[in-house]
């Protein structure tokens, strides 16, 4: 299975970022997840993680469930809620599109939602920051399917490099 290093989740509800936590590390597909409560809080850790690609040093919480990082590993998926109090989702997304590009630079973004809302999927997929719109709960199938979809393994990549570099000769 392809791996990536981080995956951020932003949602406001404790219940769903545990299960979803539960899920993610069944999957096997990231070194860390980080949870932001609330999209000024993602904001905050995106920021935080600038172009770092490696945390200083990881350690885990006492359940052993949630990695805590002393370091920011900057996060290659995005799962964002909608519906939260504060700043919903959309509005997440309208400040994200004013950051800095290299530090939105190959992140893949999905909505993960309980919006039934047809109107929110299709202003979702009319944003190009956002790759995908699924409904919760998470399924470790739709999990490594989006993994599978938009991350090369580091073995594919090498591969890529060397046929790019043979076809250029």
């Amino acid at each position: 299975m392809k791996h990536i290093n981080c995956i951020l989740l932003i949602d406001d509800n404790p219940a769903d970022n545990r299960f979803h936590e539960i899920r993610i590390k069944k999957a096997d597909v990231c070194n860390h997840i980080h949870v932001a409560r609330s999209g000024p809080e993602a904001l905050e850790y995106i920021i935080k993680a600038g172009g770092q690609n490696e945390p200083e040093s990881p350690t885990s919480d006492p359940s052993g469930m949630a990695d805590v990082q002393v370091g920011f590993p900057k996060a290659d998926l995005i799962f964002l809620d909608i519906n939260m109090p504060g700043m919903n989702g959309f509005e997440f997304l309208e400040e994200y599109k004013k950051l800095d590009e290299k530090l939105k630079s190959k992140v893949v973004i999905v909505m993960l939602t309980n919006s039934l809302n047809p109107e929110d999927q299709k202003r979702a997929l009319a944003t190009k920051e956002v790759a995908e719109f699924q409904n919760k709960p998470l399924s470790v199938k739709t999990l490594q399917d989006i993994i599978a979809k938009y991350f090369l393994t580091i073995q594919e990549d090498k591969n890529v490099l060397v046929q790019n570099d043979l076809l250029s000769k």
